[in-house]
C-alpha cells in the first residue's frame, strides 16, 4: 500500500563549523495516515535501510541523495565573524541573511539537478549564529535566546515550495533549550529492543543520544558533550594555515598535554549534568585563545593532539556519565556508540576515542552501516523535522531539550 502524504523533502544543514551547506533528498511518507500526534513520543518505526528504502509502521523513507556544497572562503569568514560577535553591524547581519537564503536556494535547486529529482517541501535548519540555552538577565527580565540566518522567504520563491525554518525557538518557548534536536532522528533510527546504544555525533560540537535497550522515546537522554571539530579546526588554522587536520595526520605525530585538558575538563559546563547545550559561546574565539595560552611553547603538532584528545576524552566521559548515572543507580548496558559527522572521518580521532570507551565496553560502529552517511544525517535529520512540522506533529524530544512538553517546531514560508 502506497504511504499516505509521501513528499520529497530536501534537508538543508550548515553547521557550526561553517565549512558549507549539506543538502539531503529524502521521500518521506506517513502510514499513520496524516493524523496529529497526539502523545508528543516519536514514532519508533524508521527505514533501517536508508538507501533502498523501506516501508514500516510510522514511516516510510528512502534517502535520494545527498551533496555538500563548501562556502566560498569570503562567506566562511563571514559567517565566522559573525557567529558571537561582540560588534557587528546590523545591515551585515540583514545581508548575511538574506545572503545565505540565495546559497541555500542554490544548493537545492542544485541538489535537484544532480539527483534528478523535485522536491515538495525544504526543511533549512540555516546557520547559527547565536545560541543561548540558558535564562540570563536581559533589560529586566530572565530571556533565553537563539538566532539562526538565512531567509527561508527566498528559499521558498525561488525553489516554488514550502520551506520550514527556524526549528528550536518553539522548544525554547515552552522551557526548553532548543537543542538537540537530532535525537528525534536517532531515536527513530536507531532505538533498538535488545541493546542499549550512544548515538554520538561530531560537528563543529559533538552531542551524543543515549537510548537504553527497549526505551520509550521519554527515557532518552541527550545533550552536548563539548567540543567537536570546533577547536580542533581553529589551532590547525592558526598554526599550519589549513582548514582541518585531514585525516588526522598532524594529531597523530605530537603528543597530548595531559595537564591542559585535565585543567578545561574541570570547567562548569563539563561538571554540569544534562540536559545542556554549547556552541562558539563556551568553545569559539575566546576559548581557542585561551586554549593556545595553555599550551604554552609546546610543538605545534603537540597542540594538535592536545586538542584532538579533549573531543575524545570529553565524549568519552559524556558516555561514561550516561552509563552510571540511571535512575535507582542501575548502570545501563550499552554496547555500541553509532558515530556520524565530520568526526567519524578522522581515524585519530576515533581510535582515541575507541581506545577510551574500552573501559566500559562499547564498540565504535559507523552511522554509513546503516545506510546513512555520517554527513548527512543532520540534513537528514532536519527533513525529517519538517516532515513532522508540515503534519502538524511535534518533534522535540523534552527529555533531551528540557523543555516542558512536546512542541510543533519551526516556521512555514511560503512560495
Amino acid at each position: 500500500m502506497k504511504p499516505k502524504g509521501m513528499l520529497v523533502v530536501a534537508g538543508v544543514m550548515s553547521g557550526t563549523s561553517a565549512d558549507g551547506i549539506n543538502v539531503a533528498l529524502v521521500r518521506v511518507g506517513d502510514t499513520r495516515g496524516g493524523a496529529r500526534q497526539r502523545s508528543g513520543t516519536a514514532s519508533r518505526a524508521w527505514s533501517r535501510d536508508m538507501v533502498r528504502g523501506h516501508e514500516c509502521p510510522g514511516h516510510t523513507v528512502k534517502l535520494l541523495g545527498h551533496v555538500e556544497f563548501p562556502y566560498a572562503k569570503q562567506v566562511r569568514s563571514a559567517v565566522l565573524g559573525a557567529m558571537n560577535a561582540g560588534e557587528i553591524s546590523v545591515a551585515e547581519l540583514a545581508r548575511l541573511n538574506f545572503l545565505l537564503g540565495e546559497l541555500y536556494a542554490d544548493a537545492v535547486l542544485s541538489a535537484q539537478r544532480r539527483f534528478r529529482v523535485k522536491t515538495e517541501l525544504v526543511g533549512c535548519h540555516g546557520q547559527t549564529l547565536y545560541h543561548q540555552g540558558e535564562p540570563k538577565p536581559f533589560l529586566g527580565r530572565q530571556v533565553a535566546t537563539t538566532w539562526q540566518t538565512g531567509e527561508a522567504a527566498t528559499i521558498a520563491a525561488r525553489v516554488g515550495v514550502p520551506v520550514v525554518s527556524d526549528f528550536r525557538p518553539a522548544d525554547m518557548a515552552v522551557g526548553g533549550k532548543g537543542a538537540p534536536l537530532v535525537p528525534f532522528l536517532d531515536y527513530l533510527l536507531f532505538a533498538d529492543s535488545t541493546g542499549g546504544r550512544v548515538v554520538q555525533n561530531i560537528g563543529g560540537i559533538a552531542n551524543l543520544t543515549a537510548i537504553p535497550a527497549g526505551a520509550a522515546a521519554s527515557e532518552v537522554v541527550a545533550f552536548d558533550t563539548g567540543p567537536g571539530n570546533m577547536v580542533m579546526d581553529a589551532v590547525t588554522e592558526e598554526l599550519f594555515g589549513r582548514p582541518y587536520d585531514r585525516g588526522g595526520k598532524i594529531a597523530a605525530s605530537g603528543d597530548s598535554l595531559d595537564r591542559v585538558i585535565d585543567d578545561i575538563l574541570r570547567r562548569p559546563f563539563f561538571r554540569k549534568a544534562p540536559p545542556k547545550v554549547a556552541g562558539r559561546e563556551e568553545f569559539g574565539r575566546e576559548f581557542v585563545r585561551e586554549f593556545l595560552q595553555s599550551c604554552g611553547r609546546a610543538r605545534k603538532q603537540d597542540v594538535v593532539a592536545t586538542a584532538t584528545t579533549l573531543t575524545a576524552r570529553s565524549i568519552a566521559d559524556a558516555v561514561r556519565f550516561v552509563v552510571n548515572a540511571c535512575p535507582g543507580g542501575r548502570k545501563q548496558p550499552y554496547a555500541e556508540m553509532i558515530l556520524s559527522g565530520g568526526g567519524a572521518k578522522n581515524p585519530t580521532l576515533v581510535r582515541m576515542l575507541s581506545h577510551e570507551l574500552a573501559s566500559v565496553g562499547i564498540k565504535i560502529r559507523f552511522s554509513d552501516e546503516f545506510g546513512l552517511p555520517s554527513e548527512a544525517k543532520e540534513a537528514v535529520a532536519f527533513a525529517m523535522l519538517a516532515y513532522e512540522t508540515w503534519h502538524r506533529r511535534p518533534s522535540n524530544l523534552p527529555s533531551a531539550t528540557g523543555a516542558k512538553r512536546a512542541a510543533v517546531l519551526g516556521k512555514i514560508s511560503y512560495p
